[in-house]
């Protein structure tokens, strides 16, 4: 029998990186896996245990039908996975423009409140759930620049303990993930090369992590073996936070 085996997760920001490969291990592990993201996965998902659907996270109304639509068919979600989440401008306080910085806090950070807000209603009737916040070691520590990325990152970091400490006596789990430097298209495509290779130099391990590396890590999570763990954070990162 799979880890996961009847539960209904969502995963969001799914259709590449970190988010599919956590979807693909899910499905693996006996979920029901339903995943969104701005744009379609390609290639598709092949796994029939995989529903993917366009969504943008900070729509309060996408999370509400997506949400109502998966209680009509399973009861109640059983875990959710935050992962979406955009690096914006990358640009220092000083420098950053309000249209960049409302965007950048409109997915990373509201994005995950609306997901935990439309999922714990089914979880609290329940009394058991798992929700996975994507945060990053730059939610714990800081560089130079990226300043609307970091503050996300460190809000999501809280706002997990709150949730957690709020809801520990529904049964309901809350940590948060903390990814270092990860093989994804976001950071081999999106990212600046000299950005990257800085922190891959700063990495103790010496390279980047694979997004298999974090998906095994979220399902722990997500999973039973984790039942003692809540408002904590896993860190990812080859040993970044560790100097």
């Amino acid at each position: 029998m799979g880890r996961l085996e009847n539960k209904v997760a969502i995963i969001t920001g799914g259709a590449r990186g970190i988010g599919r490969a956590t979807a693909e291990l899910f499905a693996r592990e006996g979920a029901q896996v339903y995943v969104t993201d701005v744009k379609a996965p390609e290639p598709p998902y092949e796994d029939a245990a995989i529903s993917f659907s366009i969504m943008d996270v900070a729509s309060e109304q996408a999370w509400t039908d997506l949400v109502d639509g998966i209680v009509a068919r399973h009861g109640a979600v059983d875990i959710l996975v935050n992962n979406a989440g955009i690096g914006g401008s990358q640009l220092p306080l000083a420098d950053e423009n309000i249209a960049d910085w409302d965007r950048v806090i409109a997915v990373n950070q509201t994005g995950p409140f609306l997901g935990m807000r439309a999922v714990l209603p089914g979880m609290r009737a329940k009394k058991a759930g798992s929700i996975i916040n994507f945060s990053s070691i730059w939610g714990i520590a800081a560089v130079p620049g990226a300043a609307a990325y970091h503050a996300t990152k460190a809000a999501v970091r809280h706002l997990s303990k709150h949730a957690a400490v709020t809801y520990a006596p529904d049964n309901i789990r809350v940590n948060s993930i903390h990814p270092g430097i990860i093989a994804t298209p976001m950071v081999l495509e999106d990212q600046a090369d000299e950005t990257s290779a800085a922190v891959v130099a700063a990495t103790p391990l010496g390279r980047m992590g694979q997004p298999i590396e974090l998906a095994n890590g979220v399902l722990f999570l997500a999973s039973d073996e984790a039942s003692f763990i809540t408002g904590t954070e896993l860190v990812i990162d080859g040993g970044y936070l560790a100097q």
